[in-house]
């Protein structure tokens, strides 16, 4: 049985990465564009504000690339690292464990992240698209279907 599951391993992987990515940039949408409730209930955070302006621009345009597959390993490490930051700056000194701090979600979000830095983006990625029509375009052949 481990066979079959080790076949579907991308697949997965690829949902983990599109739905913990598509999560982590509505965050930082709210934030930047009041959309989704917005920033803490309602309302932007105002443009170049330290930490929380940076940390919602973090979180869309790195949620955008690790979901579109795109630079995904690079982009996680950058979300990974902002997020730990987040939990240990933010939240950590509130009190030691996340679920008495209110950093479950930076700390999952850290680690989700971390995982895909090593993991890779699994299937339906952008760069394994592009990597395949460029190594096409070397050789002189279309490619008929994306590597997955």
């Amino acid at each position: 049985m481990p066979g079959r599951l080790d076949t579907a391993q991308p697949y997965a992987v690829a949902f983990f990465r599109i739905v913990t990515a598509l999560l982590f940039a509505c965050h930082g949408a709210a934030s930047l564009f009041g959309v989704l409730g917005g920033a803490r209930g309602g309302g932007t955070l105002p443009a170049g504000s330290w930490p929380g302006w940076y940390a919602a621009a973090v979180q869309l345009v790195a949620g955008v690339l690790v979901m579109t597959g795109l630079a995904t390993r690079a982009a996680a490490f950058f979300a990974s690292g902002s997020m730990a930051y987040a939990y240990f700056t933010v939240h950590q000194p509130g009190a030691l464990w996340p679920l008495q701090n209110g950093g479950e979600p930076a700390a999952m979000f850290c680690w989700a992240f971390l995982l895909l830095v090593f993991t890779g983006p699994g299937a339906f990625a952008a760069d394994r698209l592009l990597t395949a029509r460029a190594g096409a375009r070397r050789s002189g052949h279309r490619p008929e279907t994306a590597v997955a």
